[in-house]
């Protein structure tokens, strides 16, 4: 299939499936940005409530040629940005009035700190009856741990995930990415789009909570039900425990991973690597065998894949309808043709004028196609333009 055949022409004028949805932002560092951010790439007028002044999400680095920080670029593209303190009594009142046009308002602070300022989900309603209000925090709105603080690699600690990853005699070892971050953010949007359907039934407007802890214990493949039953699994490295092979293994210039899950996957692997004779062995035939055989097996592919690159070894696995794939880099990554094909980087002119390749909107609608249609704002850029709205024939 081609682009073409996927996207339908009369959709050209969309900005996506949330269009005319309003949302209010009062969101910091990464989960509830990125909540936002999904809820803008789909369309909705998202509206970051920022301090005049701020510098919220100015992590290093900057992206190369620019002065604008990758951590803020990335995740507050297709927004607007107000400047409000919500601290003082006439910012706090035009943020409520900014709510009375809102669908959602999403926030990511520790609970009770909105209410302290008197903008809260109580005041919120009153401004607007049937506004769908998203919490997010570590912890949640209730339970022991609630006034706790937390960071994306602590909650990746505490919810037993960064116990799991690394090799089995080595260390702990949290995610490269905000692991713990952006599934609440993405559960959070999630949440949104169910809170908006029902209101769109029913009418009305509720809360909604969402615990980064909850959602890494969602977001962790069913694996904490074995440790709430007394079995709890053990860490596997970059293998697995129900596969044999299953695991990364060095090529002459570089590294495959190869996963063999099915029996006549590894009767074709058997064949390729000229010991067909393996593929119905005692010790060999099923997945049972092969799991308690990992190391022997181990061995033998891993010396088939040593003789040759990661090019001869994806080439020839792939033509026999094996699933591999070359360990690359994320430069590597980002330079696929496929990456290309699919749109997924979008080169675009930041506020400083630099440009620079955002990664663009994953999922791919039909006839309310998305995109990156500006760069994140500087704080404060558009306070005059919303100001003029609430103050307009709409507000």
């Amino acid at each position: 299939m081609q682009p073409a055949d996927f996207f339908e022409p009369s959709s050209a004028a969309s900005i996506g499936p949330l269009e005319g949805i309003r949302v209010v932002g009062v969101t910091k560092v990464w989960s509830g940005p990125l909540a936002t951010c999904v809820l803008a790439d789909l369309g909705a007028d998202v509206i970051d409530v920022e301090l005049p002044d701020g510098r919220d999400g100015m992590v290093p680095p900057n992206i190369p040629g620019s002065r604008l920080s990758w951590f803020r670029e990335s995740v507050h593209r297709n927004k607007r940005s107000i400047g409000l303190d919500l601290r003082a009594t006439r910012d706090r009142d035009t943020f409520l009035r900014l709510v009375a046009t809102a669908d959602v308002v999403v926030e990511n602070y520790k609970p009770g700190t909105l209410d302290a300022w008197g903008v809260g989900y109580a005041e919120c309603r009153k401004a607007k009856s049937d506004v769908i209000f998203v919490s997010v925090s570590g912890w949640g709105q209730y339970g022991p741990n609630t006034a706790m603080a937390a960071y994306d690699p602590v909650i990746q600690a505490a919810s037993g995930w960064m116990s799991l990853n690394g090799e089995p005699d080595g260390e702990p070892v949290r995610a490269p990415t905000f692991l713990a971050d952006e599934v609440a953010g993405l559960h959070a949007a999630i949440g949104a789009l169910a809170a908006l359907a029902h209101r769109a039934r029913s009418g009305e407007g509720q809360r909604i909570d969402v615990s980064m802890m909850d959602t890494m214990l969602f977001s962790s493949s069913g694996l904490p039900t074995l440790a709430a039953s007394g079995s709890p699994p053990a860490r596997a490295g970059n293998e697995t425990n129900f596969a044999v092979p299953c695991n990364v293994y060095a090529c002459n210039d570089g590294h495959v991973y190869l996963a063999i899950a099915l029996n006549k996957h590894w009767r074709r692997l058997a064949e390729l690597m000229g010991r067909g004779e393996l593929g119905r062995a005692a010790g060999y035939r099923s997945t049972e065998e092969r799991l308690a055989n990992r190391d022997t097996i181990n061995h033998l592919v891993g010396q088939w894949c040593a003789a040759r690159s990661t090019a001869e070894c994806v080439g020839l696995l792939s033509a026999a309808g094996l699933v591999v794939a070359a360990v690359r880099s994320l430069a590597q990554a980002v330079a696929d043709p496929h990456v290309s094909a699919r749109g997924m980087l979008t080169n675009v002119r930041l506020s400083d004028g630099s440009v620079a390749p955002l990664v663009s909107p994953p999922v791919k609608f039909s006839r309310t196609p998305t995109r990156v249609r500006h760069p994140a704002p500087v704080p404060g850029a558009d306070t005059h333009e919303v100001l003029a709205e609430l103050d307009g024939p709409a507000g």
